[in-house]
């Protein structure tokens, strides 16, 4: 799986906010979050195409740029491995530890309890 930097990271999700998409719509859609020049943008997207995180295809003077990885795909690849850095691949040292520090609304409880059962409803217990 390729890996991005956060600043690569914060230019794929202006891309899966809706694609295909031109270099400005992306500009646009980062405009409001962070400080960067249009060329900064341009650049980041040009590194992500090398990478092959991002393809494109040329219209007329324009390119339209399309992800070539889905979101939810990256996420989980990047959670498995930061737990698996940081925690040994253990999730509840992660849960226990965040909970300690930040107060978990009741619809987190709610949705850990789902993802439990369901997970103990496939092993059969």
């Amino acid at each position: 799986m390729i890996e991005l930097s956060k600043a690569e990271f914060s230019v794929m999700e202006a891309l899966w906010q809706g694609y295909p998409a031109k270099a400005s719509d992306i500009i646009k859609r980062l405009s409001d979050d962070t400080q960067w020049h249009e060329k900064t943008i341009k650049t980041l997207v040009s590194r992500l195409v090398k990478k092959q995180a991002v393809t494109f295809e040329k219209q007329g003077r324009e390119y339209i740029y399309t992800p070539t990885i889905e979101r939810d795909d990256y996420t989980q690849k990047e959670s498995r491995s930061f737990i698996q850095r940081l925690f040994q691949g253990r999730i509840a040292p992660l849960v226990s530890g965040f909970a300690k520090t930040h107060p978990l609304s009741q619809t987190d409880i709610d949705e850990l309890k789902n993802v439990i059962k369901e997970w103990e409803d496939k092993q059969g217990k």
